[in-house]
């Protein structure tokens, strides 16, 4: 916006504002739509990553029980969230959707990018490694997007471009293709606005543009897998989940962040310390890897202990308060693993304040609802800088990823036409301010706060 490549953006930046908010963990996309269009984190709504283990097996197919948002299972996404969870779709129509990883609530003509035809092309793209047929995609896509708002003038529309990510994955994230990914989304952003202005509803039009997570360079791959094979466990990942008496189950995400899930023969879920007597060898194992930063171990819906490579162990709670919301503690044991001293009882607003200047922003209350969620693995992994944990099977090999804690993947941009009203914190606080600009009524359980 600075050098003038963005002049659209640019021109809303000096009209609203320009704001630096956290994303989800994990930081991947799919899992990090959630909070833009249900106002909640992903976790405890069904989607704990890109990739995880059914282990109650109520979701995913024998005989394998995984789920894999890479590819022909992206169609399950509605399906595995949670039915309580209202989205924008079904709450604000008419509606459009584009290149939506979750799409419930829209019927069949407002759904962009969305049928076999355009599946076909995207995978075709996809698994070629062709980084400018993404571009591609993103204009026709950006084009029938606002097309459809010219004409039809839907009441909300939510249109996910995302060569940005591509391009970052496959060339690097500050290249040249990166900005003609980024002059796409302006393009998109100046003809919206000029298409409004000539229909004269640009002042009671409200246009914002956010990212579901950052990207930073990676210079290794940690094979995870092979990883966990070679310390002697039967272990499954994608693709080839097809195992005989698995013992671990291997689910990497953006490639930053993984579930390891243990004992996969149990439906009910195993939390440590109990863990440790068979396990406890392996967590020692990962952390002798320089790929792992950070390791979580779930003890209980509401505990976690958090080990922080050469910075010793803390614990992450959440428990409620008398007015239902939750409140965040945060104890340094043998050492302090997120950097951010000892912190209780703290308001979700409070533990952002406290960690928003940290290498992990927002990690104490993204920890705290991830590792707590009932699919989510016995070990969470969050990888070091300029390393991921996927070595084979990517069409293009990644120089740049996301998923992980770290600051360069959490924090994101939020830019909007109109001034806010109060402090943007998080992408889970889109939704419910959606709602308010919309006059409707949000519905029970959100986590986000309007900052309209």
């Amino acid at each position: 916006m600075d050098d003038g490549s963005l002049p659209a953006i640019a021109k809303l930046r000096a009209e609203g504002g320009s704001h630096v908010v956290t994303s989800t963990f994990p930081s991947v996309t799919g899992p990090a739509y959630a909070p833009f269009l249900l106002g909640r984190y992903p976790g405890p709504v069904g989607l704990p990553a890109l990739r995880w283990y059914d282990r109650a097996r109520t979701q995913a197919a024998f005989p394998h029980y995984t789920r894999s948002y890479v590819g022909h299972e992206m169609r399950h996404v509605d399906r595995d969230l949670a039915a309580d969870a209202p989205t924008l779709f079904e709450l604000a129509q008419p509606a459009v959707g584009a290149l939506s990883v979750i799409t419930r609530g829209l019927g069949r003509g407002q759904r962009l990018g969305n049928d076999l035809r355009f599946a076909l092309r995207a995978a075709r793209t996809h698994f070629s490694g062709n980084v400018g047929g993404w571009l591609a995609i993103d204009r026709a896509i950006g084009g029938e997007v606002a097309r459809r708002i010219r004409t039809e003038r839907p009441r909300f529309v939510f249109a996910a471009l995302t060569g940005i990510d591509k391009t970052s994955h496959a060339e690097g994230h500050d290249q040249g293709t990166v900005r003609d990914a980024m002059r796409i989304v302006d393009d998109v952003v100046a003809e919206i606005r000029a298409d409004a202005e000539r229909d004269g509803c640009w002042e009671r039009t409200h246009l914002w543009i956010v990212s579901d997570h950052g990207h930073s360079p990676v210079q290794q791959h940690e094979d995870l897998v092979r990883v966990v094979r070679s310390l002697g466990h039967r272990a499954m990942a994608h693709p080839w989940v097809f195992r005989v008496r698995p013992e671990v189950a291997v689910m990497v995400s953006g490639n930053a962040m993984a579930h390891l899930y243990l004992d996969l023969a149990s439906r009910e879920r195993p939390w440590w310390p109990a863990l440790g007597a068979r396990w406890q060898g392996l967590v020692d194992a990962l952390f002798e890897r320089p790929s792992v930063d950070i390791i979580l171990l779930p003890e209980s819906p509401t505990r976690c202990a958090v080990l922080g490579r050469g910075r010793g162990r803390g614990v992450v709670r959440m428990d409620p308060d008398r007015d239902g919301r939750p409140h965040y503690s945060y104890q340094p044991e043998t050492g302090d693993p997120l950097g951010i001293g000892t912190l209780r009882c703290a308001t979700a607003d409070e533990a952002w304040d406290a960690t928003i200047a940290s290498d992990y922003p927002d990690a104490v209350v993204q920890i705290a609802h991830l590792a707590g969620s009932a699919r989510a693995g016995e070990i969470v992994l969050s990888a070091s800088r300029e390393w991921d944990f996927r070595a084979r099977f990517e069409p293009i090999p990644h120089l740049s990823s996301h998923g992980a804690l770290h600051r360069e993947h959490m924090l994101v941009p939020l830019v909007v036409n109109r001034p806010l009203a109060g402090p943007a914190r998080r992408t889970v606080d889109v939704m419910p301010s959606a709602l308010e600009v919309l006059g409707i009524t949000p519905p029970a359980g959100l986590d986000g706060e309007s900052f309209v």
